[in-house]
């Protein structure tokens, strides 16, 4: 199936690599030509303009941008619409705000465009492991990509079955799921990422409690000097508390036992936040989720072993890397 790309960074770049690694057709396009040249020497079709890239694609046309969310995908999806015709689909797999993704839904239906909300997880890491695909959108559309998300997506056969569920269908266990209309994608990723928030904020902490087990504040015979990089790898094998997260804080903390490349300053992208005002107007107590946004805030402004492993985690995943605070 063909697919255009638009934004080539860590996950734009890698999802068409994984999409031409199976066959499928890709036509690329990024505001950096040494992107589209870097894509387009491995067998993908360069675009030097949206114009250009609108022009190479077959109709009905599909075209997926990948960019910040925010303003740049707002200009980004409203030119893409101006260029397309009815019956083509765009695609937002970045992290916006589902908010926003009901109303660009509802001006391109008045085009006769479908808009497709993908929240997409997997990071750097998901040209080889697959990416989670959260689906909100017209059904005519997502079906019709279907060949696309099942490539992207990790398969059924990438982590055991769930008991009971045999003979239940759909695409959940493939790892990718039509979540519902215009916006539902980008709702379940969401809170995903809020959950992630909290996820961390526990790693965190806990470690940040044995990393302080030395403290001479302590008794003597209440003091344990730990091996932090011992216990992660540990936990990891049949542990209840095992994940791909404690995964990457135990190959952080090989890397880097003091995690001194970091300074723990650690950053919020959104979701978290939009979790939490989504919780606000549901009435829904999110105790965990709010804590560990107020405690990235903090980071902000002192630095505990905690936030450094926070951040360590954060590049592992999704490659991030600190900004420069002032002062």
């Amino acid at each position: 199936m063909q697919l255009g790309m638009i934004g080539l960074g860590r996950m734009g770049g890698n999802m068409v690599r994984r999409l031409m690694r199976h066959g499928h057709q890709c036509v690329v396009y990024d505001l950096n030509p040494a992107n589209v040249e870097g894509l387009a020497a491995e067998g993908a079709t360069g675009s030097k303009s949206m114009e250009e890239f609108v022009k190479s694609l077959t109709k009905p046309r599909a075209a997926w941008v990948m960019v910040p969310a925010g303003n740049a995908t707002e200009t980004t999806v409203m030119k893409l619409a101006g260029l397309m015709e009815p019956g083509d689909t765009i695609i937002d797999g970045g992290n916006s705000y589902f908010k926003d993704d009901v109303r660009r839904a509802r001006i391109l239906r008045d085009r006769g465009l479908h808009y497709v909300d993908v929240g997409t997880s997997g990071g750097v890491w998901g040209i080889e492991r697959g990416y989670c695909m959260m689906i909100g959108g017209p059904a005519e559309a997502v079906s019709r990509l279907d060949p696309i998300f099942k490539t992207l997506a990790p398969g059924i056969g990438t982590g055991p079955r769930t008991p009971g569920r045999q003979g239940r269908g759909g695409t959940s266990e493939e790892g990718y799921l039509h979540c519902g209309p215009s916006g539902s994608g980008h709702f379940v990723k969401m809170v995903h990422n809020g959950i992630e928030y909290g996820l961390m904020q526990a790693y965190a902490e806990g470690f940040d409690v044995m990393k302080h087990a030395n403290s001479d504040e302590l008794p003597e015979e209440h003091r344990f000097d730990l091996d932090l990089t011992e216990i992660a790898e540990v936990w990891r094998r049949g542990s209840v508390v095992g994940s791909w997260l404690l995964d990457l804080t135990a190959m952080a903390l090989v890397e880097d036992p003091e995690l001194r490349r970091f300074t723990g300053t650690v950053q919020d992208s959104g979701e978290g936040r939009w979790t939490i005002m989504a919780a606000i107007e549901e009435a829904v107590p999110c105790d965990v989720l709010s804590a560990s946004l107020y405690t990235r805030f903090r980071s902000r402004q002192d630095h505990t072993f905690a936030e450094k492993l926070l951040s360590g985690m954060r590049n592992k995943f999704g490659g991030h890397v600190e900004r420069a605070t002032g002062g």
